[in-house]
């Protein structure tokens, strides 16, 4: 029988199984990637009694894995926000899935174990841009505002961490990442007992969002905007915290940040305002290679022959949501 953990590369993912095996330790078998990286159950080959848990990857998308494994015999927890569609019913799947725009899978995997590790849910909240949600979570925490400023830094850059094409643009990959913090019951003894990975992860989020921050916009209204980064390592690794930095700094415009590829095409990150969270999904879904969930959501490959009609439809689709 083998133990296999399946999560995103992000901050959420990291910070649900975080909680996970520190409730229940195990020694598994860690399948994860970059953030975009999302089709992972296609990497499992299960058998019979194999114990697989899924954590933060849309089902949507993983929908032929996951029916696979299941035939195979193997047992499976699936804990995810994104939007599922048609779940189906077997006797071995064991499901928790909420889209809802205010929620994430820490925060779901803190209601299954009761609070029990709940700082690390306030950290993956934070890094998946929910700071109302990761503000109602600490808040019987008795935390200290320096305290809860170090959580939502962290969560950030646990999530800064997860962006690029390949595994090669980050500073750490994240099974990697998992690895150095899942030993801390709290994220704050991961700060100052691991104080040169979180110096490496600071030092390089603040290095590349000044870089991002010098470029113009190539659309700007008071309710949508779009930005394009250029093909670096720099840029692939920021596309997301700058998405997310953008949605706070003006909270009732739509943003959307387009990554230029090698091939001339965008990989896109967009945020619906943070003060009207729907949409970004269903954007993103009219386009081949594009998903998500209401508040956050992507396009992997934009052609750039498209470039122009995106951002006309991009002005159009948020437009008709604010009147």
């Amino acid at each position: 029988m083998a133990v296999i953990d399946v999560f995103n590369g992000d901050a959420d993912g990291l910070c649900a199984l975080v909680q996970l095996r520190n409730a229940s330790p195990q020694e598994s078998t860690l399948v994860t990637g970059v953030k975009r990286d999302i089709n992972l159950l296609d990497r499992v080959s299960a058998k019979s009694g194999d114990q697989i848990t899924v954590l933060d990857v849309s089902l949507d998308k993983n929908r032929d894995a996951l029916n696979s494994v299941l035939e195979a015999g193997a047992e499976v927890v699936y804990v995810d926000h994104h939007f599922a569609g048609d779940i189906p019913e077997h006797d071995k799947l064991s499901v928790n899935i909420n889209p809802a725009a205010d929620v994430c899978t820490s925060l779901l995997v803190n209601g299954i174990l009761k609070g029990q590790f709940a700082e690390w849910a306030v950290v993956g909240a934070f890094g998946d841009n929910l700071r109302k949600s990761a503000m109602a979570v600490a808040k019987p925490l008795g935390l200290t505002a320096d305290e809860l400023q170090q959580l939502e830094n962290l969560g950030i850059y646990l999530n800064y961490n997860g962006y690029g094409v390949s595994i090669e643009d980050l500073h750490f990959d994240p099974a990697e990442l998992y690895r150095r913090i899942a030993p801390f019951a709290s994220p704050r003894q991961f700060m100052k007992e691991a104080a040169d990975t979180f110096a490496q992860l600071e030092e390089g989020y603040s290095n590349d969002m000044g870089a991002a921050g010098q470029l113009p916009a190539v659309h700007a209204d008071e309710l949508s905007a779009v930005f394009i980064l250029p093909n670096e390592r720099w840029a692939r690794r920021v596309s997301g915290v700058y998405s997310n930095d953008l949605a706070n700094d003006f909270p009732d415009r739509a943003h959307a940040v387009l990554t230029e590829k090698k091939d001339g095409n965008y990989l896109v990150s967009i945020r619906a305002p943070l003060n009207n969270k729907q949409g970004a999904d269903e954007f993103c879904r009219q386009f081949p290679t594009g998903g998500g969930r209401a508040a956050a959501a992507g396009i992997n490959d934009l052609p750039v022959t498209s470039l122009n009609d995106f951002v006309e439809k991009f002005q159009k689709f948020y437009r008709s949501l604010s009147s």
